[in-house]
């Protein structure tokens, strides 16, 4: 294992503002980002909010972090009568018309993408790993393709939509991956091969721009970072330092792979994509595909994850957290399941709404 600290990492979060009585997506959010000030962002639709983290060295800082904007964006939201929600899509479904973020590109993207522009409205925990350089970027990018799918099922909580039962762990992964630009990264190989990938998006126009090129992990250039947006919205922020612990340990990992001289796995596309659909249906208490194309129950996939994993979380002192809140997410459920397990008490999707909103300023149970 590298000598040395471990990279930088920051996460930033989606969440979604609800109507305490319905559960529908209330456009609340130019008023509450007035009163919260510069911490929290916009999104595409004015029921969406995000935060991000500062660039954070340690599993603390992160934590805290990511509790405080939780606990201040709900309250928040509290005194607009919403209700702050962290899912992978508005589980009782989206107004007829979409209530847009008053932004130019936003206008643009409805023109250009028309009904596609519901993918928008998805919900999502993106984990930021602080990179040497672009080269080295995506070398951990072409590392880390394969361990995708079990970060998926790991992360899946979006079952519901329009009130129903979709079928999917995350409901999110399936609207999203609809969008021209989104999908699994290629491999890249090297700078050349990847500037040419993106350069074909923007010619085709299927993404506007390069903030557009919605690769589940791309480089963010302009912060010398690799972005994941391989999860959902996560229920508690604990779930989210999971996912940024075990991602950063992973990229360290990658780049001692690729300081050693070790080659990515030539996963075929088509492997991962259905790996990736099976991770979205199935969840966390399914099955997954591995690498050889059978079927093993998703925690064996995120077991092999883990262990992978397992000498960089040690190095950086992060491997009895990540034990801690991935026992007690076994234990209690992944987010889908714990949405499904609510809705199953009376049927009724007021339960769903509820458990949401409460899980979203609190802590997993032990």
């Amino acid at each position: 294992m590298r000598r040395g600290r471990p990279p930088t990492f920051g996460v930033e979060e989606e969440f979604l503002l609800l109507h305490p009585g319905t559960g529908h997506p209330v456009p609340h959010a130019p008023q509450i980002l007035r009163q919260v000030g510069h911490a929290f962002t916009a999104e595409l639709a004015e029921f969406q909010l995000e935060s991000n983290t500062p660039v954070c060295r340690t599993a603390d800082e992160a934590h805290r972090a990511l509790t405080t904007s939780r606990q201040e964006l709900a309250t928040a939201a509290d005194q607009r009568g919403a209700l702050l929600v962290s899912t992978g899509f508005a589980p009782l479904g989206l107004p007829d018309s979409l209530p847009l973020t008053d932004k130019t590109r936003y206008r643009t993207i409805r023109d250009r993408f028309g009904q596609l522009l519901d993918s928008h409205t998805a919900a999502g925990c993106h984990v930021h790993v602080g990179m040497p350089d672009l080269a080295a970027a995506l070398a951990v990018s072409d590392h880390l393709r394969p361990h995708l799918p079990a970060l998926l099922a790991l992360a899946a909580n979006s079952p519901f939509c329009g009130g129903r039962d979709t079928g999917h762990a995350s409901w999110r992964s399936v609207m999203w991956s609809r969008l021209p630009s989104a999908g699994p990264p290629p491999l890249h190989r090297n700078t050349g091969s990847y500037r040419q990938s993106v350069q074909l998006l923007l010619n085709s126009g299927a993404a506007l721009d390069r903030a557009m090129v919605y690769w589940l992990v791309r480089p963010a250039e302009h912060l010398s970072t690799l972005e994941f947006r391989i999860a959902d919205a996560t229920g508690t922020a604990e779930e989210s330092l999971l996912l940024a612990l075990l991602i950063r340990a992973l990229a360290t990992t990658a780049l001692q792979d690729v300081a050693e001289g070790r080659p990515p796995a030539d996963l075929p596309d088509q492997r991962l994509r259905l790996a990736l659909w099976r991770a979205a249906h199935d969840g966390l208490e399914g099955d997954g595909l591995d690498a050889d194309g059978e079927l093993v129950p998703a925690r064996v996939l995120v077991e092999e994850l883990r262990k992978t994993a397992q000498p960089a979380l040690e190095a950086s002192g992060d491997s009895a957290r990540v034990d801690d809140i991935l026992s007690r997410l076994y234990r209690h459920g992944s987010g889908a399941q714990r949405q499904r397990r609510a809705h199953e008490r009376r049927h009724d999707m007021a339960d769903v709404v509820a458990l949401l909103a409460e899980q979203t300023r609190t802590a997993l149970p032990d």
